[in-house]
């Protein structure tokens, strides 16, 4: 008789860490601390189970996932509203962290989501650069908004703040040129991703940080994962608008910008976007069409280890 599989769902909060399995098993509560993480890993140890499910806590869950992969245990950090859906779909409306880290267990049995590779330390230190630059960014937006139509005195207080967040940004950028330069491998994929018109340095350290996977999957599998993949709406007799959406939104943003620079300043992605509209095809879903071409090019690009070629692209 084979041993049996066991399904781990760890609830990660700030203070704390909830840690339930399935089949049914001890559960187990620990400070979200070095020393707590430390118990909640020798614990799997013993447990050995089939697969650790976590959900993407913002950067709370980074810790505790890094300690469990050192450990070499099968870990995956899901989208937290799969869970939730899974959640509502078996009728779990109840909400506390025990609670939580049960339907994160089930939701392992049940699902088994796909074991994908977790970014290493270095990796998740870009992203976090990337995340504050993006942050600054969304200051800096939101402070412009709020200069006009205000009285002069609160004026020159948003202006003080306006300069420092310029600053901050400047800082960020210069933090991100940093950690690029001293990684080999990271110039060779920027300078790699930037030979294609129309990819700049954002949408590129964007990939980086945020799409390991770049390169390591197929077109389809790709497109997917980062939601661009169009989705069948159809019911009986009626048929609904494809639509994309799920993924990750971040490499969405960054590669719609990118699809807009490209569809004016890339050969191949202009004349795809030119034949799209002639055919009547409304700007945003050809601008979406864009992405999803664009990221297959550059995952054909990491893939093969070649820079932009017009004519490799316009077979992707």
């Amino acid at each position: 008789m084979g041993e049996r599989s066991v399904f781990v769902g760890i609830d990660v909060a700030k203070a704390q860490l909830d840690l339930a399995q399935r089949p049914e098993g001890p559960r187990l509560s620990a400070a979200n601390t070095e020393s707590g993480i430390a118990t909640v890993v020798a614990h799997l140890r013993r447990v050995k189970p089939t697969m650790i499910v976590v959900e993407a806590t913002g950067g709370l869950e980074r810790p505790l996932v890094r300690a469990v992969v050192d450990a070499a245990l099968p870990v995956v950090v899901v989208n937290p509203r799969h869970v939730r859906d899974f959640a509502k779909a078996t009728g779990q409306l109840a909400k506390t962290d025990a609670l939580d880290a049960q339907v994160l267990a089930r939701f392992a049995q049940a699902v088994r989501p796909a074991l994908r590779p977790v970014p290493d330390a270095p990796t998740q230190e870009l992203a976090a650069l990337i995340a504050r630059r993006r942050q600054v960014v969304e200051m800096l937006t939101a402070e412009k908004n709020r200069l006009e139509g205000t009285p002069k005195r609160v004026q020159k207080r948003i202006q003080v703040h306006l300069n420092w967040l310029t600053t901050e940004l400047a800082r960020a950028d210069d933090d991100l040129d940093q950690a690029i330069r001293t990684s080999p491998i990271w110039r060779e994929q920027e300078d790699l991703l930037q030979s294609v018109p129309g990819v700049g340095p954002v949408v590129t350290r964007t990939l980086l940080a945020e799409l390991p996977e770049l390169g390591t999957l197929n077109r389809k599998q790709i497109a997917a994962l980062v939601g661009v993949a169009p989705l069948n709406r159809d019911s009986g007799t009626l048929r609904g608008k494809r639509m994309v959406w799920g993924g990750r939104a971040q490499v969405r943003a960054v590669l719609y910008m990118g699809a807009i620079v490209a569809a004016r300043f890339n050969p191949v992605l202009r004349m795809f976007y030119q034949r799209l509209r002639a055919a009547g095809k409304a700007k945003k879903v050809a601008l979406t069409a864009c992405m999803r071409k664009l990221l297959i090019i550059l995952n054909a690009m990491m893939k093969h280890r070649t820079p932009w070629r017009p004519e490799m692209a316009q077979c992707a």
